[in-house]
């Protein structure tokens, strides 16, 4: 039995006291952090008449367009470069928005000041706090407990500040600022924030809002998410992130932001340096990138792996409308480079669209005889714009293609200026994206700048050109995608939080096949299994459940049973039975002295299906991370495996299943008859519902699951349980 609902719930353990005073005032925060962006005076704590220094930087920034009230506040100055300047924070008559220049250690005071002034958000510039050790992050923990107190907003610390170009406030100390756009950015690097801005002013890539988050005491990526997805200034959320600080409460803000436009991230720290090792297969498959990449996948974020791609994918979705599908026209004036591209197609999953007889005709009747009228177009080599112009319109009009790549090659003949104004006028109506990719140097430049006055992004290469579209037309499937209710079952919590407390009475953090209950509990088959301690036990297990019959060394501090000679299947009788016993016992009392033995487990045979292994690790960021795979030793092998963080829906476990390359093998293969994907579908639901229910549950094994055919289900043999050790 189950229970359709259309938002998982929040466990306890992710609501903090801070989660739940945003959430009591979220109507109240959201007014603000409009409020943020939109200042009608803003006092700059620690101006300095230096524009060399932050403080002098940012007010000279703010000078330049601002046009709401600006208040320097320094004790040492009466002026600051024109403007009237006040001692202290009380002196200034109103500050919607503070931005504070001054040593760490003088900053609980000064916000302190700013609350008694309804000050609404504080931008903090200042370094010094958790980044720079344990006196900074007493700092840090002071100004949170303000911020809690007073209802104040904190951008930072230890943050470059923030632009809004559409008002023209410049409250940065970055040495330029930003053309205007529709893309929105959050970056959790200040360096890398002017990197950006110094870049993208020579690629004339313009910006809504532009941020830099620095510590996130308060103000964090999950704000700005929500923030922006309702900005009608922006629609492109970029960010450049090192770390989520709530992992759940990201999925669930993305995943409402990507329904109403993209958010492109990049997220540094993808390498498992940093990972460490698990006492399970899942917990060793799973580093935390995993997670990121889980995370996104289901939210809807699209991953960028370089600023390269950050900035390629954003001036495709700033300047060109979704394609309704994945059938792309390449046109061309050159063989190679048209090979090329469709190559590049092929891998990141475009088709080149089949013309339709109409669109052949037009071509064939206004392109030379040696030109090819399929797909790729080759207008040749001495192709004018008129001919480019031709195999656009051509291209436009037919139904069956859902956007254009138009590639230039310099050649003698070739004017790039003319043919980049035939692309403008040809993508004028934006009923289908266009993107170019002027494949040369110095004769390119031109027509670069034509293609970007005009909104047509141009990409250096073509397998750039062709990874663009292809975004946009993943994201376009994303939307349209309606997802499927979460469910609840009908389980046994009571059960399994009796096993658990008592294992945990006895000091036990690692359970196993002895507690297969905790399966059975939540729905999930297993074999019929008995705890025994002694021999004697195990000869009336083995007889109340039947022979042939399996045997299983119980010990909490071995991971794998079998690397050990803790297993033997398939024992006839009391003679096999006891023998193997003996020798099971003095051979890991031989090889593991110190490991604690707590009996075998006696379980009946089954005929075993195909091996698969589903398992959960709870990631630090985004809490219980499923894994899907083929089971047994071949985990170690193939490490071919799915992960999705948890809680998931019944696509979501579709997904995972047909993610793995050996997936075929689960369909029926070379006359096999197809397994009960359904029932691996159920058992991942489960253990989903499993893993958010129990948060102590650290790490989870179920290898391997035996899974029978259409229809006959599956059953568990064999788990592992880790719990996490109460303090």
């Amino acid at each position: 039995m189950t229970e359709a609902l259309e938002e998982p719930k929040i466990r306890k353990c992710e609501r903090s006291e801070h989660f739940r005073y945003i959430k009591l005032n979220l109507m109240y925060y959201e007014n603000m952090l409009e409020e943020l962006f939109e200042p009608s005076s803003i006092a700059i704590i620690g101006a300095s008449r230096d524009p060399k220094k932050p403080g002098g930087a940012i007010l000279a920034n703010l000078i330049k367009e601002f046009e709401g009230n600006i208040y320097p506040v320094n004790p040492k100055s009466d002026m600051v470069q024109g403007f009237k300047c006040y001692h202290s924070v009380d002196e200034v008559p109103s500050a919607e928005l503070a931005v504070i220049v001054i040593p760490a250690r003088l900053v609980p005071d000064t916000l302190e000041q700013c609350s008694k002034k309804d000050t609404k958000n504080v931008v903090i510039i200042s370094a010094g706090f958790k980044e720079s050790g344990p006196e900074g992050a007493v700092l840090e923990k002071q100004i949170i407990d303000i911020s809690r107190d007073s209802g104040i907003r904190i951008l930072g610390p230890n943050c470059l500040g923030l632009l809004n170009t559409h008002n023209g406030m410049n409250a940065t100390f970055a040495a330029g600022s930003a053309r205007k756009g529709n893309i929105a950015i959050m970056s959790q690097s200040g360096a890398l924030c002017t990197s950006i801005l110094d870049w993208a002013a020579s690629e004339n890539i313009g910006f809504s809002k532009f941020l830099s988050l620095g510590n996130k005491a308060d103000i964090a990526e999950n704000d700005l998410l929500d923030s922006w997805s309702h900005d009608d200034e922006t629609d492109v959320i970029l960010a450049y992130l090192e770390g989520i600080k709530d992992g759940q409460q990201f999925i669930r803000t993305a995943r409402k932001a990507t329904r109403r436009k993209p958010v492109v991230v990049i997220k540094s720290g993808r390498t498992s340096t940093g990972s460490k090792a698990a006492a399970s297969h899942t917990g060793t498959l799973a580093g935390s990138d995993r997670a990121y990449t889980s995370a996104f996948d289901q939210s809807g974020v699209i991953r960028a792996y370089s600023m390269e791609e950050l900035f390629d994918y954003s001036m495709a979705f700033s300047t060109q409308p979704l394609p309704k599908g994945f059938n792309v026209a390449i046109i061309t004036n050159a063989g190679g480079p048209g090979i090329m591209a469709a190559d590049a197609c092929e891998e990141v999953g475009l088709r080149l669209a089949s013309f339709k007889p109409e669109t052949i005709d037009k071509l064939q009747h206004g392109l030379p005889p040696q030109a090819n009228i399929y797909n790729p177009i080759d207008v040749l080599g001495d192709a004018t714009s008129r001919r480019y112009s031709l195999a656009l319109e051509a291209a436009m009009s037919d139904p069956i293609v859902d956007g254009i790549i138009v590639l230039v090659s310099p050649q003698a003949m070739t004017d790039v200026e003319e043919i980049a104004q035939a692309v403008i006028k040809a993508s004028g109506k934006r009923t289908k994206p266009v993107v170019t990719s002027l494949i040369g140097g110095s004769s390119m430049v031109e027509g670069d700048k034509i293609l970007d006055m005009g909104k047509v992004p141009n990409y250096p290469y073509p397998g750039r050109a062709a990874k663009a579209l292809s975004v946009l037309a993943k994201y376009r499937q994303y939307k349209e995608i309606v997802r499927s209710p979460y469910e609840q079952f009908d389980v046994d919590r009571n059960g399994v939080r009796n096993i658990i407390d008592s294992a945990i009475k006895e000091g036990l953090y690692t359970l196993g096949v002895e507690s297969l209950d905790i399966l059975a509990c939540y729905g999930i088959p297993t074999v019929r299994s008995i705890h025994a301690r002694t021999i004697e036990e195990a000869l009336q297990a083995a007889e109340k459940i039947g022979y042939p019959v399996a045997m299983k060394i119980v010990s909490p501090d071995i991971s794998h049973k079998s690397d050990v000679g803790g297993v033997k299947i398939n024992i006839k009788d009391e003679e096999e039975l006891t023998f193997t016993y003996t020798v099971m016992r003095q051979n890991i009392g031989r090889i593991l002295p110190d490991a604690r033995i707590k009996g075998v487990q006696i379980q009946e045979m089954r005929y075993t299906g195909k091996e698969i292994i589903v398992g959960m690790h709870k990631d630090a960021q985004f809490g219980p991370m499923l894994m899907f795979g083929l089971g047994g030793i071949y985990v170690d092998i193939l490490k071919d495996v799915s992960f999705a963080v948890a809680p998931i829906n019944r696509d979501d476990a579709n997904k995972m299943i047909q993610q793995i390359r050996s997936f075929p093998l689960l369909t029926g293969v070379r006359g096999e008859e197809a397994s009960d994907i359904d029932s691996i579908v159920d058992s991942l639901l489960r253990l989903s519902q499993l893993a958010c229910d129990f948060p102590e549950i650290v790490e989870l094994d179920i290898n391997p699951l035996f899974v029978y055919a259409r229809g006959k289900g599956c059953v568990a043999p064999d788990f592992r349980i880790i719990l996490e050790e109460r303090k």
